[in-house]
């Protein structure tokens, strides 16, 4: 399937993206992947905040669609300059510690009076107040504390952290629907900006819903239980006869009983000990006994073909060499090639979520190391030897 030719839908907008690692520059993405004129301001001995070398996958990809711009905002003339471009702006996401940010006057309430439009995104792992404000914010720390490491994983084991970004990129996603609200608020209700207060522990705890709810309600602790759901069942990850797995979930009476006679065991459907739900999760143990002996004895295509045959919900669990051969999901080009200039072609992520009217799109690479000083700095009224000279004087670094 071909996508729609792209617009710029936040074409109006300017962004200045002061984050490093992962949740700001993610957030910042949603809207460049959108048009909107993001400028990733760097400090010229940036290191790239852990995205990888600036030319690998995990750099191109965080950062793609923005402009970089060196300032060392230690200086007053690289405060001054910043505070140039924030007149202009219409979004600032950082991810300073509070103390920082205040040392420095780039601050909200500091840039409140050069800009009463301005939205403001602070992004840490624990928000601007309470007593964790202070707290480092890394991922691995939220995803631990949220409570999700603590059902992840198998009952007689330790919980287990994810092994991607997960905290950083709920946050990430949260962040822009946030920009994206507190604009419209500009736009519609008198002109005025705000401050964006994303953690990464609020998202990520409120994904987890109704998990709260249901302590407060019945004192009882969701365990971990592996591939396995504590509210329907059959539901798990099963071994095929090639050594790959399929995942299969009846969740419903009837996907229950289409499952049972799918596998040549219709006695099941009226079985008391599985007539109801109840009943096989009180037994998921034998029910996956023999589930899982009817598909070992094919191979993960196989059980996929049968199973949707059966008009069982039934799915492949695939590496990622798998994904990338899947039919599906290479006509939607869920991964593209894209023109590098260092590379030639660099595979990407695609824009996500694909919408039919105004599609976001990957315009350009990642910019390298100040690569946009010049023609950033001259639309504030800076002559060239002006640039010459904050090089020379180390409020920039990179290209110029």
């Amino acid at each position: 399937m071909s996508r729609p030719p792209a617009s710029q839908a936040l074409a109006r907008f300017k962004v200045l993206d002061l984050t490093r690692v992962r949740a700001g520059p993610t957030c910042v993405r949603q809207l460049a992947d959108w048009g909107a004129d993001v400028i990733k301001i760097e400090m010229p001995e940036d290191d790239g905040g852990m995205g990888g070398p600036r030319d690998g996958p995990d750099f191109q990809n965080l950062h793609r669609n923005k402009r970089s711009v060196t300032l060392d905002l230690k200086s007053p003339k690289g405060v001054e300059i910043f505070r140039e471009l924030v007149k202009r702006a219409d979004v600032v996401v950082e991810n300073f510690r509070p103390d920082v940010k205040f040392r420095l006057r780039i601050d909200y309430e500091s840039l409140k009076p050069i800009n009463k439009r301005l939205v403001y995104a602070s992004i840490s792992g624990f928000g601007q107040d309470g007593p964790y404000r202070r707290r480092p914010g890394f991922g691995t720390l939220i995803e631990g504390m949220s409570g999700f490491a603590a059902i992840n994983g198998f009952a007689d084991r330790e919980p287990v952290l994810p092994p991607i970004y997960l905290a950083d990129g709920v946050a990430g996603i949260y962040g822009a629907s946030a920009a994206m609200i507190a604009l419209r608020e500009v736009e519609q209700n008198g002109g005025r900006g705000q401050v964006i207060d994303l953690p990464l522990l609020d998202p990520l705890f409120a994904i987890m819903s109704p998990q709260a709810a249901n302590y407060r309600l019945t004192g009882r602790v969701k365990p971990r239980t592996g591939s396995r759901s504590t509210n329907t069942a059959p539901r798990n990850a099963y071994r095929c006869k090639d050594g790959k797995f399929v995942g299969l979930s009846a969740s419903t009476q009837k996907m229950a009983e289409r499952t049972f006679r799918a596998i040549g065991r219709p006695d099941l459907v009226e079985d008391p000990r599985y007539r109801t739900n109840a009943d096989r999760l009180a037994r998921a143990d034998e029910l996956d006994a023999i589930i899982g002996a009817f598909i070992a004895q094919r191979t993960q295509a196989e059980n996929v073909a049968f199973f949707e045959e059966a008009e069982v919900t039934i799915g492949p669990i695939y590496d990622v060499t798998q994904i990338l051969e899947d039919p599906h999901v290479v006509e939607r080009e869920l991964v593209a090639d894209y023109p590098d200039p260092d590379m030639g072609t660099l595979p990407m992520h695609h824009v996500v979520p694909r919408l039919s009217g105004t599609p976001g799109s990957i315009r350009t690479p990642a910019p390298k190391l100040g690569q946009h000083n010049e023609e950033i700095l001259k639309s504030l009224g800076l002559k060239l030897s002006d640039i010459k000279n904050l090089k020379q004087k180390g409020v920039v670094a990179g290209e110029t």
